[in-house]
């Protein structure tokens, strides 16, 4: 068993598909096209910027010779699916410098990576911006996709070669892999890189900013659902006093202490709104 970083915090997922080989055999795998790239750019913005927002590409990297973009992003967000659409789209309309000519240069790929899962809780999604005909038929006019990935619904029906990848990055989440599970190359190295006594002093406090970041996010979420749900309990409440329904019966019914409850009595006798 090797002891490893997760691959959930930012720092290291950039850390370890910030390597030529590792970012290309895992792009191949993933967009099914050859990929080959000799650097890869990391926190990638344009200048100028496209569009109101200036989007920035976790990782980022052109292939010339196969006229692709493949862009990674290592996503945890709520928004993740129009996020990264727009990403996508700006690195389309990045291209465009004519009105003469609207059709880019390069194909470009958006591979989302959520390891924090998802509420459809499916391993594979994408966007296929290519036309397709009433009976399903595509054109094959336009190659662009945006691929949405969840390590951790990965099963025996995912397709390989995507399924050893989702595997991969999902066994790193609780910092212990077994090696000996995978045969590919690139995703041994991949464990090689993110091996935790080699992560350095400054990646492991970025580390712990973020771990403290996403407690922060979870706390406010939790206090916004609290705070959500007791307006709701209120309002429910005031509906029931307003058509006479006894105290003991609203309280019963909503949870709210007998002291709100008074309150709210208060309120309505006042001619407040609530």
């Amino acid at each position: 068993m090797k002891q490893v970083a997760s691959l959930k915090y930012g720092v290291v997922f950039k850390k370890a598909f910030c390597d030529p080989e590792i970012f290309t055999a895992f792009a191949q795998d993933v967009i099914g096209l050859p990929v080959e790239v000799d650097h890869v750019e990391t926190e990638k913005e344009f200048d100028p910027p496209v569009g109101y927002i200036k989007p920035r590409f976790d990782l980022f990297a052109e292939d010339r010779r196969h006229r692709v973009i493949v862009d990674i992003q290592h996503a945890r967000t709520t928004d993740h699916y129009d996020r990264f659409l727009y990403y996508h789209c700006a690195a389309l309309i990045e291209q465009i410098v004519k009105a003469q000519d609207y059709h880019p240069n390069l194909k470009v790929f958006t591979v989302v990576v959520l390891t924090s899962g998802d509420r459809h809780q499916r391993d594979i999604s994408l966007i296929n911006f290519d036309p397709h005909d009433l009976q399903g038929r595509p054109l094959h006019e336009i190659a662009h996709k945006v691929i949405y990935l969840c390590p951790k619904y990965v099963s025996e029906k995912t397709p390989e070669p995507c399924r050893d990848w989702l595997r991969a990055i999902n066994d790193t989440l609780d910092e212990e892999v077994d090696e000996t599970q995978y045969q590919q190359s690139a995703i041994q190295k991949l464990f090689d890189a993110i091996r935790r006594d080699q992560m350095s002093p400054d990646e492991r406090a970025r580390m712990i900013d973020e771990f403290h970041l996403e407690e922060l996010q979870q706390t406010k979420f939790a206090e916004g659902q609290e705070a959500g749900k007791n307006v709701r309990q209120r309002e429910i409440a005031a509906a029931l006093l307003r058509e006479g329904i006894a105290v003991d019966i609203v309280m019963k019914t909503t949870g709210l202490s007998q002291q709100e409850i008074v309150l709210l009595l208060d309120q309505q006798h006042s001619g407040k709104n609530l």
